[in-house]
């Protein structure tokens, strides 16, 4: 068997039951893991941008992507901390912006690109830190710490975007055909997406008969079926995202962090549009 093969399979095996885990327990664990995996990503998005030349602000980038998630659980779980920041948040992010801004202004000349790096530091938190966040707000919008149907909410759109990932993966293989992106990705073929959008499609009857009923939670096939199918399409174009990224930087992966996957932007591109579609539409749909 491939070593690269055998790293991904052994990672798999011990990252799926603690990501389930945490997902069940949600709370404060769910919400450090996602600040570490801000901090983390921020900080390859960061090096991305250092390849090229720029050097954002990586304090105020680290502490802010590893402060989102808590301050947003802290919002749904703590009434005071709600009532505190839900009227505030505006005047918090604009002086954010100008602390980035007036950093700026001190720490970098006019031949140091200081419209870049002020552009990456705000993007960097955005990206890998604030989109993520919306899994707080599956995971405990309708359900407390320690529940199974809160965990399996936040499952069905990461089990649709693994599913589709490996459909669109052994789709492109057997059938090739054009190229989806031959500038960006040049492995990835139209079949390959329709692959993975199918793949992605039958997920749906599997949570809708089997898993969810078990739980508690009742959301219609058809719902559902429209929600994979759109998180099949967006998590396609987060993992391109990511890639032209990395294109521009020169590199494969964003780190080897992780063994046999690279870094987390590598782990996590489709899911960082996944993630908020997902919140989006069981808004939508009144599952949240």
């Amino acid at each position: 068997m491939d070593s690269n093969l055998v790293r991904r399979v052994a990672f798999a095996v011990v990252a799926i039951p603690l990501a389930l885990g945490v997902a069940w327990y949600g709370g404060l664990p769910l919400a450090l893991l996602l600040a570490i995996a801000g901090a983390l990503g921020t900080r390859e998005l960061f090096d991305l941008a250092g390849r090229q030349g720029i050097r954002p602000a990586r304090p105020l980038g680290y502490v802010t992507a590893a402060a989102f998630a808590p301050l947003v659980y802290a919002v749904l779980a703590a009434p005071d901390v709600r009532a505190l920041v839900l009227p505030a948040w505006p005047y918090l992010a604009a002086l954010w912006v100008m602390v980035l801004l007036t950093w700026v202004l001190a720490a970098r000349s006019s031949v140091d690109r200081p419209l870049s790096s002020a552009a990456v530091t705000l993007l960097a938190v955005a990206y890998t830190s604030a989109l993520p966040a919306f899994l707080i707000g599956i995971r405990h919008t309708q359900y407390p710490e320690r529940s199974w149907a809160g965990a399996w909410l936040v499952f069905f759109p990461l089990v649709v975007t693994w599913v589709c990932d490996t459909a669109a993966m052994f789709g492109g293989r057997a059938f090739g055909g054009p190229k989806l992106a031959p500038t960006v990705s040049p492995g990835k073929t139209r079949s390959g997406s329709a692959a993975g959008v199918l793949g992605g499609l039958l997920v749906a009857p599997i949570f809708a008969f089997w898993v969810f009923p078990r739980v508690g939670v009742q959301v219609p096939l058809e719902q559902l079926a429209v929600i994979a199918v759109v998180l099949s399409v967006v998590g396609q174009v987060g993992d391109l995202v990511e890639s032209l990224f990395k294109r521009e930087a020169g590199v494969k992966d964003s780190s080897q962090l992780i063994p046999g996957h690279g870094g987390v932007l590598d782990r996590l591109d489709s899911l960082y549009f996944v993630i908020p579609a997902a919140a989006a539409m069981y808004r939508w749909f009144g599952v949240i």
